[in-house]
């Protein structure tokens, strides 16, 4: 996005302003300075961004929205400390480093109501939208992916050479508002989440396509793959996305302002194992991508600041902004089936890597469709069994259980009910 000139920055459309609600007001009763007409005595006590407290300036008429705003991740940020403290181990003697290196790298991406409502936020230079009109629904290229536009904003608006737009974008011009909601981004009073990830999923693909889910919309693999427990939609409907590798944070010596180094950032498709599999989201399998961090990234501001480093994954659970309905995956069964290049294997995580992610890593691929025609139900009683620990029985005949072939000795037990179904 080219930046504005200062006057572009600054300058108020008197006729269009004057004709709102918030055009009512006077300047200084958001603003505070002097109304008088000498610039440096107006400006004296001015309050550039008076929505920095919403309490003072906003909660008069947005009530509402001010009570839920402090447990909103635009304002508390707290999924950087949640996934920090993780891989720190929550050592507090390293609080006061982490602090300084947060402070100066991560804290810009704070955001305040007018910074999406009648500004462009300030880490990306800042800026009235419309001549001080406020916006109800923020401008999408000037507030939502001015920020969130490396991944998200290049997935979904196309940018990405060789890969088209969302076909939410696309075919229906959707505003990211269209998913993500007002009553999302302001917050819950009553819930303070600790990372995007946490708690329900929202938005959801099934809210919008509910058909799919059951295979009621008449497309053959929903109705084999839509349970809901196995695969993620995007695992069928994402194209490449964005991953990046290792970002080192420091100052520089020559100006003194802080800033950031990634080592690299290209193009991946990899399906690997959900590493928060819960309730809300059940999958055993979903898209995961690269994410900028390394055992050094902090290094700094002090040695040794993620000793908890493989605590949690390097590889994660991907929310992709690029959905497609015909994808290579979706495009036959074999695409998937007995395909290694679309799976995370351990041949494709750096040695150093491979304890951080187990849990995402797929041991067995999805079997050759001939297997799976081939294979034999499970028994009625299986249905009712507490876990999926085939090989507890299999492996050794226990409980008369016939003792799995030969050919089965590389297989998991997550990928037992990939052939054997239940009748």
């Amino acid at each position: 996005m080219a930046p504005l000139e200062p006057w572009e920055k600054a300058i108020v459309d008197a006729e269009k302003f004057l004709q709102t609600e918030h055009g009512k007001l006077t300047c200084i009763e958001c603003h505070n300075g002097v109304n008088v007409s000498v610039k440096e005595e107006a400006h004296a006590g001015l309050i550039p961004s008076p929505s920095e407290q919403p309490d003072v300036y906003c909660a008069e008429c947005h009530e509402e929205q001010v009570a839920a705003y402090p447990n909103a991740l635009h304002n508390s940020m707290a999924g950087y400390w949640t996934t920090i403290n993780i891989r720190n181990g929550n050592v507090l003697e390293d609080h006061p480093a982490l602090n300084e290196m947060f402070n100066n790298h991560c804290a810009s991406c704070h955001t305040s109501c007018g910074e999406c409502h009648v500004s462009q936020p300030k880490n990306v230079g800042g800026g009235l939208f419309s001549g001080h009109v406020f916006e109800k629904t923020p401008p999408m290229t000037r507030s939502c992916t001015a920020c969130h536009g490396s991944r998200v904003g290049n997935e979904y608006l196309g940018k990405n050479e060789g890969f088209p737009g969302d076909v939410h974008f696309r075919e229906a011009r959707m505003n990211c508002v269209k998913c993500h909601t007002g009553e999302a981004l302001h917050g819950d009073p009553s819930n303070a989440p600790d990372h995007r990830l946490s708690g329900a999923e929202d938005p959801k693909c099934t809210d919008c396509h509910a058909d799919a889910a059951s295979g009621a919309d008449g497309i053959e693999m929903h109705a084999y793959h839509g349970d809901g427990a196995t695969l993620s939609c995007q695992v069928c409907h994402s194209i490449s996305y964005t991953s990046c590798d290792g970002c080192h944070v420091a100052i520089s010596e020559k100006t003194g302002n802080p800033f950031f180094e990634t080592q690299a950032t290209y193009m991946t498709f990899f399906i690997g194992k959900n590493p928060i599999q819960s309730e809300d989201r059940p999958y055993r399998y979903v898209p995961v991508r690269h994410v900028p961090i390394a055992p050094t990234s902090y290094q700094f501001y002090g040695e040794n600041l993620l000793t908890n480093f493989d605590a949690l994954p390097t590889w994660v659970y991907a929310t992709p902004h690029n959905i497609q309905r015909n994808t290579p995956q979706n495009a036959s069964c074999e695409a998937c089936h007995g395909n290694p290049d679309i799976f995370l294997t351990a041949d494709k995580v750096h040695e150093s890597e491979l304890s951080a992610n187990l849990k995402v890593i797929v041991q067995a691929l999805p079997a050759p469709l001939d297997l799976i025609f081939a294979a034999m139900l499970q028994p009625d009683g299986h249905a009712d069994l507490a876990s999926t620990a085939c090989v507890a029985c299999h492996a050794d005949g226990i409980r008369n259980a016939p003792v799995f072939p030969e050919n089965h000795v590389e297989f998991h037990n997550d990928s037992c009910s990939g052939c054997h179904k239940l009748p």
